[in-house]
């Protein structure tokens, strides 16, 4: 892709606002695909029964895509038949669970699968194939090497974090390698890989929303005309004046501002509010304009998002860091407020 990324978009993609600040630390992330550990969060237990198999996979250093093509040749089924819940990082050892087709075979011959780069570790009886998003959350243990700066700062940083949350940005992943889904939108080429690229856009402008918010310090408060959404769950509702019970639940991280995910329809958004996310996406007419033509809903996405049981410790000069995060968030928004990575994209 030969068109440019704009500057500004650019640093929408890589380099949002922060909400604490210039990280208190310094350090060197991914060294090996064991500082980045990711174990999914399916939520549900299995059925015990029906035509599919669901495994829990193992996999280093390689991508589900290419672990559900693998799976779907050991199956002997389309690779369409392979269902998962959501992509995790490449340079990573992730946990996470597939679903196959039973077939004549039984569920047991599943546990001595392996590849290069996988293995599965369990596997049941299942009564549907597992469809995108069906996952509760995702749980991190993630290493950063050379570890410099202040650590009584990284300390209270941690725990403003653990209290207030962090901002909820599409991280870097979500624009694709090198921005190549960014370019994408910046050239108006909609079909080419059509879902990356609505997607990059429907990103790019909530990420632009939030960095507003971050700007002028609302993005954890809930304000009259804002739409609220309750932690961990597809529910959103209107706000009028925010009382002191509704504050109360801000505060325990029981609900959450929201920001636009672009599209056709009504932001539901009123006041000062609605004219903030109107006012940022005329920055962005022709994005959303093309959104809109392609008839993407419009829809709502938290604007923070809670970390739960943060832990951290110290091996020498490497810090550990432990936490979970619901589905559909980025370990590089939390990681990003603690550590500057200065070779990271």
């Amino acid at each position: 892709m030969s068109v440019e990324v704009p500057a500004s978009w650019r640093s929408l993609a890589l380099d949002p606002p922060r909400a604490g600040g210039a990280p208190p630390v310094s350090g060197r992330l991914r060294a090996e695909p064991a500082d980045f550990i990711v174990d999914e969060q399916l939520g549900f237990a299995p059925a015990g029964e029906g035509p599919h198999v669901l495994l829990r996979v193992r996999k280093r250093d390689a991508n589900t895509d290419w672990v559900a093509r693998e799976l779907a040749r050991r199956a002997r089924c389309r690779p369409f038949d392979v269902g998962y819940a959501g992509l995790k990082d490449r340079h990573a050892v992730t946990t996470q669970w597939f679903t196959v087709p039973r077939g004549k075979g039984g569920v047991a011959e599943w546990l001595d699968v392996a590849g290069e780069g996988y293995a599965v570790l369990e596997a049941h009886a299942h009564h549907r194939k597992l469809p995108r998003g069906a996952l509760a959350g995702n749980r991190f243990e993630l290493r950063v090497r050379e570890l410099r700066g202040d650590r009584d700062a990284l300390a209270a940083r941690l725990a403003a974090i653990g209290a207030q949350g962090v901002p909820d940005y599409f991280g870097p992943q979500r624009f694709g390698r090198e921005l190549s889904n960014l370019a994408r939108v910046a050239a108006g080429d909609w079909r080419t890989e059509r879902s990356f690229g609505l997607s990059a856009a429907r990103s790019l402008v909530f990420n632009a929303v939030l960095a507003r918010r971050v700007e002028e310090g609302s993005w954890a408060r809930l304000e009259a005309g804002d739409v609220a959404n309750l932690d961990g769950k597809g529910s959103v509702f209107e706000v009028g004046a925010p009382d002191a019970a509704l504050e109360a639940r801000v505060a325990a991280l029981d609900v959450h501002p929201t920001g636009p995910l672009w599209g056709a329809g009504e932001p539901r958004v009123r006041g000062r509010i609605a004219a903030l996310e109107q006012e940022v996406a005329a920055g962005f007419a022709a994005v959303c304009a093309g959104l809109v033509g392609e008839r993407v809903d419009m829809a709502r996405r938290p604007l923070r998002v809670a970390v739960r049981e943060l832990a951290h410790g110290f091996e020498g000069d490497v810090l550990v860091l432990r936490f979970g995060l619901t589905a559909g968030s980025f370990a590089t928004t939390v990681l990003r407020e603690l550590v500057d990575q200065p070779s990271s994209t």
